[in-house]
């Protein structure tokens, strides 16, 4: 894993991004956010955009681009993102240090 930001993604997620990109045929960018909501307080959002915004950070790593928001960064500092393809199905997946507790599903959080 190559880190930038404190913010680190694993070469899984890094993949699973190339291929989707792949699949869309277009030059697109994962982009997360924090969002105020679920069941724990905060939830993440995962968007596949164009372009980015003014003060967004742009992470390149293994072949991809993430783009997290500025007002996100700090909740998820330190953060892995990786991608999980388990029983229950599949999914990008942030291991968040920060978080105090997560929802069972595991895209929920509290501070």
């Amino acid at each position: 894993m190559m880190q930038k930001n404190n913010i680190s993604i694993s070469k899984k997620a890094a993949e699973k991004i190339k291929n989707i990109i792949i699949s869309e045929k277009k030059d697109l960018m994962l982009k997360i956010s924090v969002l105020g909501g679920g069941c724990a307080g905060f939830s993440y959002k995962f968007d596949l955009v164009n372009n980015s915004e003014q003060g967004d950070i742009i992470i390149e790593e293994y072949g991809a681009k993430i783009i997290i928001d500025e007002v996100s960064i700090p909740y998820i500092q330190g953060s892995v993102i990786d991608y999980k393809n388990d029983l229950i199905g599949q999914s990008f997946e942030i291991k968040n240090p920060n978080a105090t507790s997560e929802c069972g599903c595991g895209t929920s959080f509290s501070l």
